[in-house]
């Protein structure tokens, strides 16, 4: 079901998307550290703050972050969550697989479950950026208690979404906000601007078939309105295909996470003590 809800918070400025403010060079400020093992064989670097004793919450975050990058929002949330959140393979404290056939999807998906095991009981699981777009494929194949899904639609919702509305003026807007992921998948050059893996993410996803498949898991999608990347007409993609859906809607830009902790902390925890 369907509950838009608008926030009349501040507008944003126009984001300055500096590798600073990404949270590419931070290291997380974190109570414990600890490492997880992936089904090939790499080590990820996870990160725990609160108490042990309260519910968690797993944060997965996008390109070209790291973990660093959820500081405010862990800030807003660790008093009344365990609060988990790992470096995606190839970022920050995580290895790097050696073929590009390391950051398919499946592989993506299968990490987030191993973590989510690591960490133990019943989890919500949160996601921004290609971290939702991870997190969509997980809840596929493992029970979370809630999933949240910031600035980042499901592959296979997104490719039914295009097929059923092209050509459109929402498919063709997406199309051109789009327009980077054509060119990170040329050689060498974003290299030179993105000296990171973290690239491979499109080179071994974008292009490829993705079947949409129902969403049973409870799901709070975040959309914020002045992302200069996903557009609201994107994020509506995944209606058709969730069993429950709640929607709420900011005036923020694509870092809503660090720009509004506060707004996103208070809608995960009203959602997930609904859950």
């Amino acid at each position: 079901m369907l509950y838009p809800l608008s926030y009349g918070g501040p507008l944003l400025n126009e984001e300055k998307l500096t590798t600073r403010r990404r949270g590419v060079l931070q290291r997380p400020t974190v109570t414990r550290v600890g490492d997880v093992m992936t089904g090939d064989g790499l080590r990820l670097r996870m990160y725990e703050d609160g108490a042990a004793t309260n519910p968690t919450v797993l944060l997965v975050h996008g390109f070209p972050d790291t973990a660093a990058v959820w500081e405010p929002l862990v800030r807003e949330l660790k008093d009344s969550f365990r609060v988990v959140r790992y470096d995606v393979r190839g970022m920050g404290g995580s290895e790097a697989p050696a073929t590009r056939e390391g950051y398919r999807i499946e592989r993506l998906k299968d990490d987030v479950i191993r973590v989510a095991e690591a960490a133990g009981g019943k989890v919500h699981l949160v996601g921004h950026d290609w971290g939702a777009v991870q997190g969509w494929r997980a809840v596929q194949g493992h029970p979370f208690e809630s999933f949240t899904a910031i600035s980042g639609p499901d592959l296979g919702h997104a490719s039914d979404w295009y097929r059923r509305n092209f050509p459109s003026r929402e498919t063709v807007n997406q199309l051109i906000r789009s327009w980077y992921m054509a060119a990170f998948k040329t050689p060498r050059l974003p290299d030179l601007i993105f000296p990171t893996p973290g690239l491979e993410l499109y080179r071994a996803n974008i292009g490829r078939e993705h079947e949409a498949k129902r969403i049973t898991t409870r799901t709070l999608q975040i959309v914020a309105t002045r992302d200069r990347f996903v557009t609201p007409a994107m994020v509506r993609a995944a209606e058709p295909w969730c069993d429950d859906l709640t929607v709420k809607i900011v005036p923020a830009g694509h870092w809503v996470i660090k720009t509004h902790p506060e707004i996103t902390a208070t809608w995960i925890k009203e959602f997930t003590r609904e859950s």
